[in-house]
């Protein structure tokens, strides 16, 4: 298995085989802490290969710059039975998207979400959060 995409978006869905991204993204600017973010979408497009048969899981987890997980029950997993490919096929290619409401960043800083597979980090997607300053008041 090969990461082909792994990144943060907007919005993302899968038509017809294709990922339909909108708006990826890898900071997050807020005034004050803690932030909500209110909706987004973990896109990935993974490469399988003869011998990725069988049965997987693929999980994302987000992680702050402590390494500390951030989201309940570590995050979002799908577990999947991967067939075998048609015979004529070198490689075959299967989206994967995860959507999150309401994530929540406790303090400016660094944070990640790690896509793991089969129990192994096989992509790290960085964000950052900002804190942005208030402004001035005029008079």
């Amino acid at each position: 298995m090969e990461v082909l995409t792994a990144l943060i978006a907007d919005s993302a869905s899968d038509y017809q085989g294709k990922l339909c991204v909108l708006g990826s993204f890898d900071t997050i600017c807020a005034r004050q802490y803690p932030a909500i973010h209110p909706h987004c979408s973990i896109a990935l497009r993974l490469l399988f290969r003869t011998g990725d048969e069988g049965k997987h899981v693929i999980q994302v987890s987000f992680i702050d710059q402590d390494g500390k997980q951030v989201l309940p029950q570590g995050g979002p997993k799908i577990e999947f039975n991967m067939a075998e490919p048609p015979a004529t096929a070198f490689f075959w290619s299967q989206n994967f998207i995860f959507n999150i409401a309401g994530l929540r960043l406790p303090t400016p800083g660094q944070y990640s979400f790690d896509v793991i597979y089969d129990g192994k980090i096989v992509s790290r997607i960085p964000l950052q959060g900002v804190q942005l300053q208030q402004p001035a008041q005029q008079g």
